[in-house]
């Protein structure tokens, strides 16, 4: 379901204080930096990101890549893209769940990260930045309290606060008061530093599934979590039934992580 109000709602959610000089001069230099790095990494990582759309091909099929609409700053829509790491929700072959779906290509890709590389497009279009809270799912605009909406303050990022402090373990209250956190202390150097931090969670492979789940718990509010699928599918029959998951009209979920 997609909120046709939702860049009001989170708008108005988020105060937009007048900024100071110093954080006119980060927002500039934050922009600056990720359109470069942004840019060099996509020329340079260019045959990386074939050898990942050959092997998601191979395992997957088309489409190569995962799209879904996300909200950015400010809670405006925009579409991310990542590699597929899942076979499509087919319960007549029993995918059904994460586990179902899930082959050892697309773990593989997960805990490498490697999924993510493509969103390096989203960031040269101004869409994401390099660090900044991640993009959830657009309906998670109307289950936000006003502080945790604060979020939406900066634009989503690659890797965040969040992601350098326990990712997929965290609870959810967790990720949104480091979400928010960032959105109040940020700066080029606390950037910095959480880029390092994610060079080391990626090789360590940490926080990258949820405790007790294949790979998340889905946020329903404050008080109504249950699991779903990195991308899209519910952990049962059941509750797929119960909310049915959204797709985007190329047969495959839109949900992810």
């Amino acid at each position: 379901m997609v909120f046709r109000d939702a860049p009001e709602r989170a708008a108005a959610a988020v105060p937009d204080a007048p900024s100071s000089g110093a954080r006119r001069r980060h927002d500039f230099i934050k922009r600056l930096f990720d359109v470069v790095v942004a840019s060099l990494a996509l020329v340079l990582l260019s045959p990386l990101l074939a050898a990942v759309a050959l092997l998601v091909l191979v395992a997957f099929g088309r489409p190569v890549l995962f799209r879904h609409t996300r909200p950015g700053l400010h809670g405006e829509l925009f579409e991310l893209v990542k590699f597929r790491t899942m076979h499509h929700v087919d319960p007549s072959r029993g995918r059904v769940t994460d586990a179902d779906r899930l082959t050892p290509v697309g773990r593989w890709l997960r805990a490498t990260s490697l999924d993510e590389l493509p969103e390096l497009w989203n960031v040269l279009r101004g869409e994401m930045s390099l660090v900044g809270p991640r993009p959830h799912l657009v309906r998670y605009l109307d289950l936000y309290t006003n502080e945790q909406a604060r979020r939406h303050g900066v634009r989503p990022g690659i890797t965040g606060l969040a992601q350098v402090r326990g990712r997929n373990t965290l609870s959810w209250e967790d990720k949104f008061a480091y979400d928010v956190e960032y959105v109040d202390s940020r700066s080029f150097a606390l950037d910095l530093r959480i880029l390092a931090e994610t060079v080391r969670v990626v090789l360590r492979r940490e926080g990258i599934t949820a405790p007790g789940s294949a790979t998340w718990h889905e946020w329903q509010g404050p008080t109504h979590p249950i699991q779903a699928t990195a991308e899209g599918a519910h952990s049962s029959p059941a509750a797929a039934a119960a909310d049915p998951a959204p797709t985007n009209g190329r047969g495959h979920s839109c949900h992810d992580r």
